[in-house]
């Protein structure tokens, strides 16, 4: 599940890079960068309930 949380991280950074660069509008990637913050969250959680149920 880290390396999950680590790769979905990266991908929003470099979405985000991809912005800010003006290289892809911000219109095309928002819907991927809700999802993969979802993603995250969903994954975050998940990580912390297994640490707890251990």
């Amino acid at each position: 599940m880290g390396i999950v949380e680590e790769e979905t991280d990266e991908s929003l950074y470099w979405m985000e890079l991809l912005i800010e660069t003006k290289i892809m509008e911000s219109m095309k990637l928002e819907p991927l960068m809700k999802e993969a913050n979802e993603l995250l969250a969903i994954t975050v959680t998940s990580i912390k309930t297994a640490k707890r149920t251990r």
